[in-house]
């Protein structure tokens, strides 16, 4: 039985950032992968997403564009690209590179079977360490639809169908109006599909600021495409090569493909953490600050049920590599970026209106219509977009929250990310210098008009 200094379980991008660091300082690593080194991301999610996005997006900027016109669309070649940027669903080379660093690759399921020290068996060897890393990330949660688990995966997809599939269907029904569901099902509408989009909740991202919601569904009725909120649908049955989907007021919809985008589930609860004294909840490992489960038991990225998204992994990951290092580094959530990437794209961070009041703040709050205020919006496109709404903490003079809607939204969201972690304060922002022209000069104007 090998003893190393940690074994990650789970090679997404919080547990490759654990490796890759812990290797780089010379330790000693097992890496235990499943599926694919890489994980969810690489291959079934952000990568393949924003690949198979652009394209439409930059079609579209194109024919908004003084001088220019509408290119043709090229699915085959898109569709040629994103396979290249998969890898073709081959992570030889990610295995072989992590092999050549010096650590010991393991395939196959793993079951922590022991403590002090740790003991991780998968598939028949048992390696022992000192610290445990799981970031085994998360799956996608199939709703109680009638007849849902009767339709093959031909009719039903989840992120991972819909991010590979070879041809774009006609008709397309996506349940839930995630940023998963707005992706998804602004590509396939984008790509010539008609879409439905059924939202159980009253409004799209209904976790979001409801202005930025409507702005949101206002763009995709303008596109063709269908939402329908405070929905669900009841049942689902074949019906020639497609399927009928029956909604709770009686209403039905066809379509050729159902695309899932129901939330996902951490998947914590499949180690057998339960026979040694650690207790999932609903699949989420309990982590303290410093993302530590037990002594020398560590998690990151989606198990943690900590925000789940990749930067988020990625961040959990460089705190336990330096705590596992000997360190004491405490995580911080404060400030956490939220972006859709739609077109065009949706960005948000920190508190809603709502949640700020809800927690006692003296709110003030403020939104500016960028085409109206901006250079930059009309320089990039002649038929602009671009909306910004702060909120902030009155008595504090600080922010707390924001949401964007407008081109290159997940870049420009950074500045009041920034802002918010730090506490930066609303006089010191509006003294700063932005760039001409750039989107970022939109938040003096917004700066401007709170009442702090």
């Amino acid at each position: 039985m090998e003893h190393v200094d940690a074994i990650v379980i789970g090679m997404g991008p919080g547990g490759e950032v654990v490796a890759d660091r812990l290797l780089t300082e010379g330790r000693r690593v097992a890496v235990v992968e499943r599926e694919l080194i890489g994980g969810e991301c690489a291959y079934y999610a952000c990568i393949p997403t924003k690949v198979l996005l652009r394209s439409p997006e930059a079609r579209e900027e194109a024919a908004d564009v003084a001088g220019l016109s509408r290119p043709d669309r090229k699915w085959s070649e898109l569709r040629s690209y994103r396979d290249g940027m998969v890898r073709h669903l081959d992570d030889s080379a990610q295995a072989e590179n992590y092999r050549d660093r010096g650590a010991l690759v393991l395939r196959g399921a793993a079951r922590i079977v022991g403590r002090d020290p740790w003991r991780v068996e998968v598939t028949g060897t048992e390696v022992t360490a000192d610290h445990v890393v799981v970031a085994t990330g998360s799956s996608p949660i199939r709703p109680p639809v009638e007849g849902l688990d009767r339709l093959g995966p031909d009719l039903v997809w989840t992120n991972r169908e819909a991010t590979n599939l070879t041809e774009i269907p006609s008709r397309a029904l996506v349940i839930g109006g995630s940023a998963v569901g707005i992706e998804l099902g602004g590509f396939l509408a984008d790509m010539g599909s008609k879409v439905t989009i059924v939202q159980r909740g009253p409004r799209l991202l209904d976790r979001e600021d409801p202005r930025l919601c409507g702005l949101v569904t206002e763009r995709f009725e303008a596109e063709g495409v269908t939402v329908r909120t405070g929905a669900e649908v009841s049942s689902v049955a074949s019906e020639g090569n497609g399927v009928v989907a029956e909604l709770s007021d009686g209403s039905r919809v066809h379509a050729d493909v159902v695309v899932l985008a129901t939330g996902r589930r951490p998947r914590g609860d499949e180690l057998g953490l339960a026979d040694l004294g650690v207790e999932p909840d609903r699949g989420s490992l309990p982590v303290d600050e410093h993302c530590r489960v037990a002594p020398g038991l560590w998690a990151v990225g989606d198990v943690t049920a900590r925000s789940m998204f990749t930067h988020v992994a990625k961040y959990q990951g460089r705190v336990v590599a330096d705590n596992v290092l000997g360190g004491s580094r405490v995580a911080d959530y404060t400030g956490v970026p939220r972006v859709v990437f739609s077109h065009p794209e949706i960005a948000a961070v920190g508190l809603t209106e709502e949640q700020a009041r809800d927690q006692g703040v003296d709110v003030t709050t403020s939104e500016v219509d960028l085409t109206e205020v901006l250079a930059r919006p009309w320089t990039y496109a002649t038929d602009p977009i671009g909306r910004l709404g702060l909120v902030a903490d009155r008595g504090r003079g600080v922010l707390v929250g924001a949401w964007a809607f407008g081109p290159m939204a997940s870049e420009w969201i950074h500045t009041v990310s920034l802002a918010i972690r730090t506490g930066l304060s609303v006089e010191t922002l509006r003294d700063s210098i932005p760039q001409f022209p750039t989107y970022n000069e939109g938040y003096i104007v917004a700066l401007e008009a709170l009442d702090v």
